[in-house]
């Protein structure tokens, strides 16, 4: 299996570590986040991120306070993470904009899966509802990383369509994430 497949390794099971493994256009690290496969489904795989999971990245961790939930996506250049009302913040829904999704088998039981964080997020807030961050990173990044443009364009296109879907509560957006979080749960 190669760094890039989208598909998980065929012997990720149920209840299997999974440690997504983020990184910037540079190659320099960023969050690294554990969690449980939980399974797919018409969207994607779904990874449970317990309340207490260890969450860091260079010059920052913390314990999680609350759970989530990843999906990766069978389509698109991004994953979600969605949280629900026991999250202390006002995210419900997280989508970082990203590339190159790839799952690699570490040993039985472990996955790392990896992504190109491309600094762009659309959140649904539950005080400022739908809205595109960051975009003064992805404005700098693009210039000092030298993001080509053909990147920067597919970039701009689907974090418009993921806005956009987003804000109606297109799915995955619109619940889908519910029943993962009673089966990360039970």
């Amino acid at each position: 299996m190669t760094l890039h497949e989208r598909i998980p390794p065929e012997s990720v099971q149920r209840g299997d570590l999974v440690v997504a493994r983020n990184r910037k256009w540079d190659g320099g690290a960023h969050w690294v986040v554990p969690g449980t496969y939980l399974g797919e489904d018409p969207h994607g795989w779904w990874i449970f991120q317990p309340a207490g999971s260890f969450c860091s990245r260079p010059g920052a961790a913390f314990h999680a306070q609350s759970d989530a939930v990843l999906l990766v996506p069978r389509a698109g250049e991004y994953v979600a993470t969605f949280y629900d009302d026991t999250y202390p913040g006002d995210f419900r829904v997280y989508v970082d904009l990203a590339l190159e999704h790839g799952w690699t088998s570490i040993r039985p039981g472990t996955v790392e899966f990896h992504v190109i964080d491309m600094d762009l997020d659309v959140i649904r807030s539950t005080k400022r509802g739908v809205y595109v961050d960051d975009e003064d990173e992805f404005d700098e990044h693009r210039v000092r990383m030298d993001y080509p443009a053909d990147v920067v364009e597919l970039l701009l296109r689907e974090t418009e369509q993921l806005y956009q879907a987003v804000k109606a509560h297109h799915a995955p957006f619109d619940g889908s994430a519910v029943e993962w979080f009673k089966k990360g749960r039970a």
